[in-house]
């Protein structure tokens, strides 16, 4: 009996720690957050939804809320920290750049990425020609992608994607960089993706590009899921929002996002102090790390 879904999230989250000093994540690492407390950031929290085949859905939210981390995850790019992805497909994840290798030429990332996507040197041979022309990179096609703008790595990118045949397709900001006319070229391939019974994940700032292209929409906010259902409900109360939000001057939107960002940490904290509990350590195991974590860090200094 088929699966009533294509890809299920279920309690999703994704933790990650806001420390940068090398030394500060090596003794959270060695006295497990006892004597130097990580900084945890919860980039999304408990997240559930699934989407049935054919659906195109929507992901919306205000810069930092956790829609890229979310694609990233459903393209298989990082894993969640907690909870379960269910997809028997794999998906095709398009982001300016996503997997890849700047120092490879055009051509050779196209080899590259189908090989990647499970696809023969025959299958490749055959559509090489499809992605170098869809991608209108004319000569820049023999360069290395670090030579590329924005723009030409979001057309390679989406080019070959869509020419593997991808079940599940993830469209990340790509079409957000670039010229207008190639933005509507994706977008109708995209189109006729849909009427192949493709399943479509898009991220975009435009609800208008949304509610034209997607059944229905998700709307996170902080780290959370506020609302997945119907594309003209979800985008409809987002709108809302988002006025009363742009009515704030810049100091009272800075204040918002501040508040946000610190009720993500204090999730993190929460965590962090629950798994605490749950590990007693005695004082001679503290010090024990305490004195292995001190001899690395000299290493460390030293250069060893």
């Amino acid at each position: 009996m088929p699966k009533p879904y294509k890809i299920k999230c279920e309690n999703i989250s994704k933790v990650y720690d806001l420390n940068t000093n090398k030394k500060q994540k090596l003794l959270s690492l060695l006295t497990f957050g006892n004597f130097y407390k990580a900084s945890p950031f919860y980039a999304l929290y408990n997240i559930d939804f699934e989407v049935e085949q054919g659906v195109s859905v929507g992901i919306i939210g205000l810069n930092g809320s956790g829609k890229s981390t979310l694609s990233n995850i459903l393209g298989g790019v990082v894993q969640p920290t907690s909870g379960i992805v269910y997809s028997e497909q794999q998906p095709s994840l398009i982001a300016i750049g996503a997997g890849l290798n700047p120092e490879f030429t055009g051509i050779e990332n196209i080899q590259y990425k189908c090989l990647m996507h499970g696809l023969t040197q025959t299958e490749i041979n055959e559509r090489i020609d499809d992605i170098i022309a869809f991608s209108e990179l004319d000569d820049f096609i023999f360069q290395p992608l670090k030579s590329y703008s924005s723009g030409m790595k979001s057309r390679l990118g989406f080019a070959i994607a869509i020419h593997t045949d991808p079940d599940i397709l993830i469209v990340d900001e790509a079409l957000s960089v670039g010229d207008e006319t190639f933005s509507n070229k994706c977008i109708v391939k995209m189109r006729e993706l849909q009427t192949q019974g493709k399943t479509i994940f898009f991220v975009s700032h435009s609800a208008s590009q949304i509610k034209s292209m997607c059944d229905k929409a998700m709307w996170i906010h902080y780290g959370e899921l506020i609302e997945y259902g119907e594309v003209n409900h979800v985008v409809a109360r987002y709108n809302t929002f988002i006025r009363g939000f742009k009515a704030r001057n810049k100091e009272g939107q800075l204040q918002y996002k501040r508040k946000m960002m610190q009720l993500q940490q204090k999730r993190g904290s929460e965590m962090i102090k629950l798994e605490n509990e749950k590990v007693p350590f005695s004082t001679l195991s503290v010090l024990t790390l305490l004195i292995a974590a001190f001899i690395i860090m000299i290493k460390i200094q030293i250069g060893l």
